[in-house]
């Protein structure tokens, strides 16, 4: 049973309002936790926008190894679990570019579904919109489509992980102080890139067969964001039931 909750002002915008045209089906959220969050679809999915490789240097190329070991394992609280005597902020920014990756890949396969004419909001069920500001270029949220948002998001994104003062890329380089608050501004926004394609293009995943990857990416993200307390959970409401159905499985 999907959630419907009223927006505040800023970065998640308003409460829709009502049209008169007939809703799409209602996507039940609780059910997806009955299938199967492990593996993935065989498909050749372009991505969104080109990978980003973790930052270089062996330290980098050895969390990336350890996240893969882990993965592997089923041991989904193990895998996101801070490794012993590893420094916080590295293994935030290898996970960050993890993700971002993933979210790519999974948006990826949707561009041709996601237009402006299907998605001409950035929404997350029928009650929430979420409008872009990125506090330097656009001050003031404005309304957009789900494809733009989704380029602005991707290029403000891309743009913190290419900021060698953010994400430092040589071993021993310090991180800024206000690190992990940009790290929380990015996991909430990727949030969103969920959110959007889990109300909205559900049955075109089915119909590509990538639901299987799609659960065992937000599966491994909520208990990520979960274990860092990286989202605040009045933002997590469009997707409520499945992260709650995804947390009480373990």
């Amino acid at each position: 049973m999907l959630i419907g909750i009223r927006e505040g002002e800023g970065r998640l915008g308003r409460k829709r309002k009502k049209s008169a045209a007939s809703p799409p089906p209602r996507l039940n959220l609780s059910s997806l936790a009955e299938m199967s969050l492990f593996g993935f679809g065989n498909r050749n999915l372009k991505t969104f926008r080109p990978k980003k490789n973790a930052p270089s240097g062996n330290k980098g190329v050895q969390l990336r190894k350890y996240i893969d070991a882990t993965l592997g394992t089923g041991n989904i609280k193990e895998a996101v679990r801070l490794p012993p005597g590893e420094n916080l902020n590295e293994w935030l920014a290898v996970n960050t570019i993890d993700f971002f990756n993933q979210a790519n890949f999974l948006y990826g396969s949707l561009t041709e579904f996601c237009t402006p004419t299907t998605c001409s909001t950035m929404s997350a069920g029928p009650t929430v919109e979420y409008r872009w500001a990125d506090g330097v270029k656009i001050i003031k949220p404005i309304e957009v489509s789900a494809p733009k948002y989704m380029e602005y998001l991707m290029d403000w994104i891309e743009a913190q992980l290419d900021d060698e003062s953010i994400f430092p890329q040589r071993i021993g380089s310090p991180f800024p102080p206000n690190f992990q608050e940009i790290i929380k501004t990015i996991f909430k926004r990727l949030f969103r890139v969920y959110a959007h394609i889990y109300h909205s293009h559900f049955q075109k995943i089915i119909f590509l067969k990538e639901e299987a990857h799609l659960n065992t990416s937000f599966k491994h993200f909520t208990f990520f964001t979960r274990e860092f307390k990286l989202i605040d959970k009045r933002e997590l409401a469009p997707l409520h039931d499945l992260v709650e159905s995804i947390l009480h499985a373990y």
